[in-house]
């Protein structure tokens, strides 16, 4: 009986084993799904495995260094800290950013289905203002700190575009025509905003395209309350307290399009609500009425001219109404308080003062809208594959009503003690830039540029006006007599960028 046992028992055993060593035999390994390269779309698309959507990777690293300004290409001696023109004003000033692209496309019986997001991590250096009593506190992005940016994020579905991308306004360039400088005046900008826009393809490269987009941050200028006016303010170029309202109708965008191998020409309309708050400091006090403004633009690019291989020239010119980011994009100054010397006798330095707005009013009165226009261009030349050079520039002019100018000049002559008085008091003004850049790419998506700016403020106050002007702490200015007078400054950046 023990021995029929231990038969069994070795024999299931035996079996078990057997089993085991059967589980353990290699099975066969699927296949491995390798990236193909997807050709429909251009260079450096590919296929995400296991679908019949294409992906591009992009970005890019770039490294700036700029000389007598307090900020990166956007004008930085025109206010503030860099306007003083004192010690508290930066010599240099430093960017590090760091640029992520996804760009997914998937063809469909609709069409294509195309979601593309651009991220940013910047770091800039800062400055040092003054709190008194003799001393300063740093204002920047931090030792290891940074700000994250979304410059874009949108989905492309059957002519309709839905996100954040550029104002269907703007021109191809928007304030690059020479594709470097982002300071310039004179057409639409760069600066993405939320949309919903459908575009109609006619063939030959002739497009139209019909937007709403978001007006909340980047498309007012300033709405402003003269009644709300103070003496801080108007040293600074604020004519009034900024009123602007909650967003009651989207700025409305039409765009008409003809993209030829040889040029490119744009014509483009933009209509934009202007929603004050209240009068005073609660709804009781009432408000002034909307009003819309508008701005029109036209752009011609010639290509390919017989200069070299791939030059081009690119010009735009805006007209504005009511709607003066059209004119002075997001990234020029809505302020400007511009310090230098003066030669005139018991008067401490000049000062160059001017604001820009889509609107003034007073209590108890409407909206006055605002008038600008302007034009910018550049001649950009390739030298050879590696070396080129543009030279550009741009103007913006704003002109207030007479109505307008009434409630600023009685704000500006009793706040600030203008000398020359009513007859010598003119916040109308002119903002011109001219500059040059020159690249060298010694090899592919590897680039380094120089790039010298001359910014000028034409202030229209009477020859020989003066102004009393608080002390400022923040920049160090006593409060003294100041002449009003035009202004300029010149910069210099420095740009290295590795892009893939």
């Amino acid at each position: 009986m023990k021995l029929t046992k231990s038969l069994i028992l070795g024999s299931a055993a035996m079996f078990a084993g057997a089993g085991a060593q059967a589980a353990d035999l290699p099975v066969k390994a699927k296949a491995i799904e390798y990236v193909k390269i997807c050709s429909l779309y251009g260079a450096g698309f590919y296929y995400i495995p296991g679908t019949d959507t294409c992906i591009k990777l992009g970005g890019y690293v770039r490294v700036d260094y700029a000389l007598n300004t307090n900020a990166i290409y956007s004008t930085g001696r025109v206010n503030g800290l860099g306007g003083a023109n004192n010690r508290l004003s930066n010599y240099t000033t430093t960017r590090s950013r760091a640029d992520f692209t996804v760009d997914t496309r998937t063809a469909t019986e609709y069409g294509v289905v195309r979601t593309y997001f651009e991220l940013a991590n910047t770091w800039t250096s800062g400055a040092y203002s003054g709190i008194g009593g003799g001393g300063t506190a740093y204002a920047g992005d931090g030792i290891s700190g940074g700000s994250l940016g979304v410059y874009y994020a949108f989905i492309q579905f059957a002519g309709f575009t839905m996100g954040k991308t550029q104002s269907q306004f703007s021109a191809p360039w928007t304030n690059y025509p020479g594709n470097n400088f982002d300071g310039l005046p004179g057409g639409g900008g760069w600066e993405t905003v939320n949309q919903l826009t459908y575009t109609a393809d006619f063939g030959q490269g002739i497009t139209a395209s019909f937007s709403a987009q978001d007006q909340t941050l980047d498309n007012h200028s300033n709405i402003w309350n003269v009644s709300g006016a103070t003496v801080a303010g108007l040293a600074t170029g604020a004519y009034g307290a900024n009123d602007i309202s909650g967003s009651r109708a989207p700025d409305l965008v039409a765009m008409v399009r003809v993209d030829q191998a040889w040029s490119l020409f744009q014509a483009s309309f933009a209509a934009h609500d202007n929603h004050a708050a209240y009068y005073g400091s609660d709804e009781t006090t009432g408000h002034p009425d909307d009003k819309w403004g508008w701005a029109g633009q036209l752009a011609l690019s010639i290509k390919n001219i017989p200069t070299g291989a791939g030059d081009s020239i690119n010009v735009q010119g805006v007209y504005t109404n009511g709607a003066s980011r059209y004119n002075f994009q997001q990234y020029t100054p809505s302020t400007y308080a511009m310090y230098s010397g003066t030669g005139l006798a018991g008067v401490y330095q000049g000062v160059g003062l001017a604001g820009l707005s889509d609107s003034v009013f007073v209590t108890g009165a409407g909206q006055q809208l605002t008038t600008t226009y302007g034009f910018n261009g550049a001649f950009n030349h390739n030298w050879d594959p590696r070396w080129s050079t543009s030279i550009y520039g741009g103007l913006g002019a704003v002109r207030y009503n007479n109505t307008a100018k009434g409630y600023i000049c009685g704000a500006f002559v009793a706040g600030l003690a203008l000398s020359t008085g009513v007859a010598g008091c003119n916040p109308d003004f002119n903002y011109g830039i001219v500059g040059t850049v020159t690249r060298w790419t010694p090899v592919k998506g590897l680039s380094f540029s120089a790039d010298l700016t001359y910014t000028m403020l034409d202030q229209k106050y009477a020859g020989g006006s003066t102004v009393v002007l608080p002390t400022q702490t923040g920049i160090a200015k006593p409060g003294a007599t100041y002449e009003l007078k035009d202004q300029n400054t010149l910069s210099l950046l420095l740009r290295a960028q590795r892009s893939w």
